[in-house]
């Protein structure tokens, strides 16, 4: 006869083979809750013989999440104009430290070579207005003009250029 009827048939045929599966399965999910368990609860747990409740960790867990590392500006005072090191840092180094869109690596003098033989003023007015690929005031609206010019020095400087970098305009001119 034909095999067609032993297609239905199943690895289990006795009754102590099933007893054995569902007890391999219940110690299989026992397992792996007892290996969640340990995952979940691996992290430090704070209590007892910890330094948890010390004035200094309370006062940590305690603090507004808005006084971790930010600086809030007196909008009405006077503009703190920064460095050139500190302009190139948060503005510039997006494209001039790796050298994207063909922008001048910080750096590479044979790159900067031909832009400092143009003279400060023209690198300045680039810098200011824009030049092919880059933005006007290198995207950063916000920074003034002498803010621009020592960050053209502090990239030019780095690049073999002597450029004096900018001296603080007085207080009626800072933008």
């Amino acid at each position: 006869m034909s095999d067609a009827h032993n297609e239905h048939e199943s690895a289990i045929k006795t009754p102590k083979q099933l007893v054995a599966a569902v007890i391999g399965f219940f110690a299989v999910v026992i397992i792996g809750i007892v290996l969640l368990v340990q995952y979940v609860t691996t992290d430090k747990l704070t209590g007892r013989g910890s330094n948890s409740q010390e004035p200094d960790e309370i006062a940590a867990r305690l603090a507004p999440v808005a006084d971790n590392g930010f600086t809030l500006k007196d909008v009405s005072g006077p503009k703190v104009l920064q460095t050139g090191e500190a302009i190139y840092t948060s503005t510039c180094a997006a494209c001039h430290g790796s050298g994207a869109a063909g922008a001048p690596k910080f750096g590479d003098a044979g790159a900067w070579g031909a832009r400092i033989a143009q003279g400060f003023d023209t690198l300045v007015k680039h810098a200011n207005e824009g030049l092919r690929a880059m933005p006007a005031k290198g995207g950063n609206p916000e920074l003034a003009d002498v803010e621009i010019a020592r960050a053209v020095a502090y990239m030019g400087n780095a690049a073999g250029g002597k450029f004096k970098e900018p001296e603080a305009p007085a207080a009626a001119e800072a933008k």
